[in-house]
């Protein structure tokens, strides 16, 4: 398994002090990772970045190890659905100029005034349309279990199966099933076989009287980000589960903590690499 890190670990510093994806690929360089994950909410204008993010990637003997698409088929418009699919085609094409045969994908958000059986529709035939060109470039889709309608292991499987393509799988986000209820190891177990990507990352449970800002989970459990291997995802189990399977890709940290992103990222890239040894 190789390692990664994603630039929405450092989504503070792009805000605060305007960190381009240069900036990000040079801090990357300094904390030991294989590669990179690339978003494409951080371009400024990608067709005349990509090369030079090309050359600064091989002068720091970096590959992109996905890029990540935030698109929305929950849309009632049936023009704006046709929108997000011309999206994640753009974002296969994307990938493919950076060297990189996994794309993140999204499901949906949900809507208000939109059952949710009408929201699963309109997402499946969008991955379907996604996955037939995503089939001709030869780039896996990685839906990644986010939100309401694929947040938990059973919807992503679910979609996988209805879609029923060789190139739809799954971008494994070890922190988000804490966030919809479910158990992280019982989840990682179901979904390992359709791994194509894992965010690497770590929450750590609040008490209930926590008033600060957090990630509250569909139940009303309170979440802060940490470095991963110091929350409450077992990340011994996500590795040992992906080793059984026989999964040799990318294990890429997203640190959403509340210390300084660049510490926690440089933590959790180290506590990582600590867990890898021993098990591949």
């Amino acid at each position: 398994m190789k390692t990664s890190v994603s630039m929405y670990s450092l989504h503070r510093y792009v805000k605060q002090e305007n960190l381009d994806v240069f900036g990000f690929i040079q801090y990357a360089a300094t904390i030991g990772v294989d590669g990179v994950e690339l978003l494409d909410i951080y371009w400024k204008n990608e067709q005349e970045e990509i090369p030079q993010v090309l050359s600064l990637l091989a002068e720091n003997n970096l590959q992109v190890s996905a890029y990540d698409i935030t698109n929305n088929f929950v849309k009632p418009d049936e023009k704006e659905r046709q929108h997000e699919i011309n999206r994640v085609h753009q974002a296969i094409d994307i990938a493919k100029e950076l060297n990189t045969n996994v794309v993140r994908i999204f499901s949906g958000d949900i809507l208000e005034g939109v059952p949710f059986e009408q929201g699963k529709e309109w997402i499946i035939e969008c991955l379907k349309e996604c996955a037939t060109y995503a089939e001709r470039q030869g780039v896996i889709l990685g839906i990644e279990n986010h939100g309401y309608f694929a947040g938990r292991s059973e919807q992503i499987i679910e979609l996988i199966h209805t879609v029923n393509s060789p190139n739809i799988l799954s971008t494994l986000d070890t922190g988000n099933f804490l966030l919809v209820d479910e158990n992280p190891n019982d989840a990682v177990t179901k979904v390992k076989q359709y791994v194509a990507h894992v965010h690497f990352k770590d929450f750590i449970k609040m008490s209930s009287d926590y008033d600060g800002p957090a990630f509250k989970s569909l139940s009303g459990n309170k979440f802060l980000g940490t470095v991963a291997g110091e929350g409450n995802v077992d990340l011994n189990h996500v590795i040992s589960e992906l080793k059984n399977v026989g999964y040799t890709g990318w294990l890429s940290v997203e640190f959403e903590g509340t210390e300084d992103p660049k510490v926690g990222t440089k933590k959790s890239v180290s506590n990582l690499k600590k867990l890898l040894p021993a098990r591949t």
